[in-house]
């Protein structure tokens, strides 16, 4: 019976290659498609998980753990590790940790246990001995958007940072000086994050960040919500809102509407992780977005690349600047850039 070596080997291209044109991706050439078609009728190859699985010790299954189906960020991630995986030969499972630790644990034991080949995950805190047990155990792993400080794991995230300072200088261009933030959870490394890059890009204007403007959050709407409500009843409310993920801008949203207040003319709002449903707000909400998509599929390569024995490489990719109109923007206004630009690793 012929393998995909043989095809390879008939078409004159690398297994990679096969594999690809047999998922259907896109990024091959015509030409290695119609060679590789030919030599697979020409073979009679067929394609047997089942067996393959057995010969190689291998499930060709990769395990996804995320922190939030809900959360529109999360599942385009998750559409693009499937679609990424499946074009290399995989498949995905997919365990929703709902932002809690224990059911985050809950789905990384069932997805061992399954045999999976490798792991992506994004962590709901940084202390999981499940998870450091499993990497000390030679288990492929890759972190996607959040990380373990001090665990020797590729990482795949986006670079917050340098956005978060275009946004700052975009909201002090506008005249905004009173920023608040609703954090993320002090657990998560993007929860920390983002607090420290904003209280920087406040500090390269001389502005400061108090602690009655910093609202800690859960990166859920109700959080977002109760946050915002709080800023709302301070003396002196801030001017802007910066909600450190998109489901708290939606809270953070609806509180100031609740109040019967109006997104700019009474308070600005901001939001990490832009989605689609922003542009489709009154009015359309300012955002930094993040290249959900590459995170998704250079995730998976990473980790294929552990699978197969080669080194996986840990990814930062930029995140930008989308400038709409809930911080009281002109009809049309180009983003400043920061004062100050650090390289970053």
């Amino acid at each position: 019976m012929a393998s995909i070596k043989d095809v390879a080997a008939e078409a004159g291209v690398s297994v990679a290659t096969v594999s690809r044109v047999l998922n259907e991706h896109p990024s091959v050439s015509a030409v290695a498609r119609t060679r590789v078609l030919a030599a697979v009728e020409t073979l009679g190859y067929r394609p047997n998980a089942v067996a393959r699985s057995l010969r190689t010790d291998q499930t060709h299954t990769l395990g996804l753990v995320i922190s939030d189906v809900l959360n529109p960020y999360f599942t385009e991630l998750a559409r693009s590790v499937e679609e990424e995986a499946r074009a290399l030969g995989y498949s995905v499972i997919i365990g929703n940790a709902d932002e809690r630790p224990d059911l985050q644990d809950h789905h990384v034991r069932n997805l061992l246990d399954r045999r999976i080949d490798g792991l992506l995950v994004s962590p709901t805190d940084g202390g999981s001995p499940l998870m450091l047990d499993a990497v000390r155990a030679g288990t492929p792993m890759v972190f996607v958007d959040r990380w373990i400080p001090g665990v020797d794991v590729p990482v795949v995230r986006a670079d917050g940072e340098t956005a978060v300072r275009d946004l700052v200088a975009h909201l002090y261009g506008l005249g905004h000086r009173r920023l608040a933030i609703i954090a993320g959870p002090a657990a998560t490394t993007t929860g920390r994050e983002r607090v420290e890059a904003f209280r920087e890009a406040l500090g390269a204007y001389g502005l400061d960040l108090p602690d009655a403007y910093i609202g800690q959050g859960d990166f859920q709407a109700d959080s977002g919500r109760r946050v915002t409500e709080g800023f709302l009843d301070l003396p002196e409310p801030p001017e802007v809102v910066f909600a450190a993920d998109n489901l708290m801008a939606l809270g953070a949203l609806d509180a100031v509407r609740a109040r019967g207040l109006r997104v700019p003319d009474d308070v600005a709002l901001a939001a990490f992780d832009d989605i689609r449903w922003f542009v489709h707000t009154d009015p359309p909400v300012t955002a930094i977005a993040q290249p959900t998509g590459e995170l998704g599929r250079a995730a998976v390569r990473a980790l294929v690349a552990r699978i197969e024995g080669r080194p996986g490489e840990s990814v930062t990719l930029p995140a930008r600047l989308v400038v709409r109109r809930s911080c009281g923007e002109p009809p049309s206004v180009v983003p400043p850039l920061s004062p100050v630009r650090r390289s970053t690793s």
